[in-house]
């Protein structure tokens, strides 16, 4: 969830404010759950936000990052669990993946990127590379930021590229040869706090009281969510079949 190829400072301040919005990290954990299977790796696990559920769930997992800043914690705070098998400096993009990390050809069964795909300048090597660590019938779970629109100072911060509809993210998933088995989006209600603060109050980070608040509401955000999961959303969510 973490993969910041810009200004990892604000990136990083940014993970250490959801960091304590445990309710909705759980939500995210809990969405993409049902769609995660085998052995798996995360790409951009910062500092193990969403990594922490899948590590106390006796999941198999690998973590992976592009910033070696981020993995004296995560050693500190998973190395002891069994179920994780590595750690990995990983560039998601890597044109020499092959070449550099021949071991993580056909190894895993599901791939998750969570907040990552909309930093990366060539998203679609990308999801090539996601394709070649995959075993037949593997998946990859995407979820990035939706709707160019709200396209602000907090996506400028965080170094974005760009943010995604449905339909775009559908043909970068397609394009590396996925079959798009799963599509939705993800926390309608932050539409609104994205916007506002980011937008119009041009705020540059997400405010702590705000998250704190928002994190408090979190069973409120999810029955709305059931209802506004196929409309809009300001993350949207797919998942890639390798067939």
């Amino acid at each position: 969830m973490s993969e910041i190829l810009g200004n990892s400072k604000y990136g990083t301040d940014t993970l250490e404010v959801i960091s304590e919005a445990n309710c909705f990290n759980r939500w995210m954990y809990e969405t993409i759950k049902p769609h995660c299977r085998g052995e798996i790796l995360e790409i951009g696990s910062g500092i193990g936000n969403i990594s922490q559920f899948f590590i106390h769930d006796g999941a198999t997992i690998s973590l992976s990052d592009i910033e070696n800043s981020y993995f004296p914690r995560l050693k500190e705070n998973f190395g002891k669990y069994p179920n994780l098998q590595a750690m990995y400096r990983l560039d998601f993009s890597d044109k020499k993946l092959e070449e550099n990390h021949p071991g993580l050809i056909g190894k895993f069964d599901t791939i998750f990127a969570l907040n990552v795909v909309e930093h990366i300048p060539d998203h679609v090597q990308a999801l090539n590379n996601a394709m070649k660590m995959l075993t037949p019938g593997g998946k990859v779970v995407i979820l990035v930021p939706a709707f160019q629109w709200l396209y602000n100072g907090f996506d400028e911060q965080l170094d974005h590229q760009r943010r995604y509809t449905q339909q775009s993210l559908r043909q970068l998933i397609e394009g590396a040869g996925f079959k798009v088995v799963h599509h939705q989006f993800f926390n309608f209600i932050a539409i609104l706090g994205w916007f506002v603060s980011g937008t119009i109050l041009r705020k540059r980070i997400i405010p702590g009281g705000q998250m704190r608040f928002y994190n408090a509401m979190v069973p409120v955000w999810k029955i709305i969510d059931f209802f506004t999961r196929r409309l809009a959303g300001v993350s949207v969510i797919q998942v890639g079949l390798k067939e």
